[in-house]
């Protein structure tokens, strides 16, 4: 078996950035790398983690293992979502929009792998202020998880889901 060949999983494993660091030490420089992984099952659960490692393939296997720990299950209104958002985390700011059946998925790299992974087919999405990969997953995903659907919001008021959806 080759070297770093590994099994197909059942998620979809998207890796958004790999940042190669250095420190510099008596003896010269030292790489290592970062990895900003996104994993979903396409159903709506997804979760995103950075792995850092001296290789590659090792700091991408540390951050889908993190990814699989931190899984959130997203609110979806069909193949959309149920209404619009605004992510914040740190300096990074994600605008959500629901869309029409048939728009597709309209998202920047970063937003692009967290909406796809989760398995949403129609969004609109901004990046506002930062564009760094790491505060933009990261403000998705509190995006993703702000969200609430007819039958919570009806349940938090005390009415039926009918009397919300009017």
């Amino acid at each position: 078996m080759p070297r770093f060949e590994r099994e197909q999983s059942e998620y979809i494993e998207k890796v958004v950035s790999l940042n190669r660091v250095s420190k510099t030490v008596k003896g010269g420089r030292v790489m290592k790398f970062s990895a900003l992984v996104v994993v979903g099952d396409g159903k709506g659960k997804v979760g995103y983690g950075l792995g850092k490692a001296a290789e590659v393939p090792e700091a991408i296997r540390k951050g889908i293992e993190t990814a699989k720990k931190n899984f959130i299950t997203v609110t979806l209104s069909g193949d959309t979502i149920p209404h619009e958002t605004i992510g914040v985390s740190g300096a990074g700011r994600v605008l959500m929009k629901p869309a029409a059946p048939g728009t597709g998925v309209i998202a920047g790299g970063a937003v692009r792998a967290v909406v796809e992974a989760a398995g949403i087919k129609d969004i609109r999405t901004k990046c506002l202020r930062s564009n760094n990969p790491n505060n933009v997953v990261a403000a998705a995903f509190e995006g993703l998880m702000s969200m609430r659907g007819p039958e919570e919001v009806a349940r938090i008021r005390g009415k039926s889901p009918a009397d919300i959806l009017g």
